[in-house]
């Protein structure tokens, strides 16, 4: 991923719409892993759409810091 939170927004403007995996820290020990569509990129924060049958929670904002300190790990499904 990029090093730099303006080249994280611009990767991410590039994926919009696209199917994708994010894996985020959850606690000490425990990691979460949920498939979902990056829906829309704002100055700040990035949205993702997650599916229903995989989490209770259907839309999730993260800040774009949060992939720069590397708190959750972004994939792109191909």
């Amino acid at each position: 991923m990029p090093s730099t939170l303006a080249s994280i927004k611009q990767s991410l403007d590039a994926h919009r719409g696209e199917t994708m995996t994010v894996t985020a820290q959850a606690g000490r020990k425990k990691v979460t892993e949920r498939t979902g569509v990056l829906r829309e990129t704002y100055p700040a924060v990035f949205v993702v759409d997650y599916d229903k049958t995989q989490s209770a929670v259907e839309t999730v904002s993260y800040s774009y810091t949060d992939v720069l300190t590397q708190n959750i790990e972004l994939a792109f499904n191909e």
